[in-house]
């Protein structure tokens, strides 16, 4: 009798895909108004601290191989070096931000200002609020958009007329989770990783559907900000304290980038709050 010899299921082998991103230096950065849970300006926040640590964040994609431009810095606009509110940017067409709170307002116009020009003439100055990628996430096929906080869904079907891509709207419950990017990050062009918790029962079971494989995060690495996550197909940068997730991710074939942005959550935000991606 002959004896097939046993075999472990595959890990998927992943490929990265290089990526160029627009990223803004914390050089203002602090915590003076509290406009989401996470801000405390009782608190404050070590603007030097911060600054190494993004510092970190920008020398980890650029060993990834990863082309990163730079928009400057402007007095006055703490919460600036958050680009990925600063607009959504698909085919080389930008739908331009407009913010919630009055205290972020002017950074609109100076992320639609470099991008004009910088390569992309094409942008879109909204009349719909909405906060960029905080709240659009683009994978091959489709838009992910959230509201519930920030973005008003009005802005989803702006976003689906002037770039041409299907966007769905999924519905935030939890205001620690006030933009999508804190609650859910693509894996790729066609799969995510989200925290169920986040999302109205409805969104969920959109979820589900759209994405069967996902990979599911638990709480915890959810309130460490886990998923605001930067995947380009292979690599993902993701805050270190997310150490369940860290080994999720690695279990699926992916492999994690920790770093340490600790400082810069204390403004709600993590590796994709500081990273807008200029797609092509």
């Amino acid at each position: 009798m002959t004896v097939m010899p046993t075999t472990e299921p595959s890990t998927p082998r992943r490929s990265a895909v290089r990526r160029h991103y627009l990223m803004c230096r914390p050089e203002h950065f602090a915590v003076t108004y509290a406009i989401n849970p996470w801000m405390d300006p009782a608190a404050g926040a070590d603007a030097g601290r911060a600054v190494a640590q993004w510092e970190a964040l920008l020398a980890a994609y650029r060993a990834l191989g990863h082309e990163v431009s730079l928009i400057d810095p402007i007095e006055g606009l703490p919460d600036m070096v958050f680009a990925a509110n600063g607009a959504l940017v698909v085919g080389g067409r930008a739908y331009g931000a407009k913010f919630t709170f009055p205290e972020r307002a002017a950074e609109g116009p100076a992320y639609a200002d470099w991008l004009r020009k910088n390569g992309f003439p094409d942008v879109l100055l909204p009349e719909h609020t909405n906060e960029g990628e905080g709240d659009f996430l683009t994978l091959d096929h489709v838009i992910l958009a959230g509201t519930g906080f920030r973005t008003d869904i009005a802005a989803h079907q702006e976003a689906q007329e002037f770039l041409g891509r299907p966007v769905v709207t999924l519905r935030l419950i939890d205001p620690r989770f006030y933009h999508l990017d804190t609650a859910l990050f693509p894996l790729g062009g066609s799969n995510v990783a989200y925290f169920p918790g986040a999302f109205s029962p409805g969104s969920r079971a959109v979820l589900e559907r759209l994405f069967p494989e996902a990979v599911i995060a638990d709480e915890a690495d959810a309130a460490v900000l886990g998923l605001n996550a930067v995947c380009d197909g292979r690599n993902v940068v993701i805050n270190a304290e997310a150490t369940g997730l860290i080994g999720t991710l690695r279990d699926h074939g992916y492999e994690p980038v920790p770093v340490d942005l600790s400082e810069l959550r204390k403004a709600g935000g993590g590796p994709k709050c500081c990273t807008l991606e200029l797609r092509p």
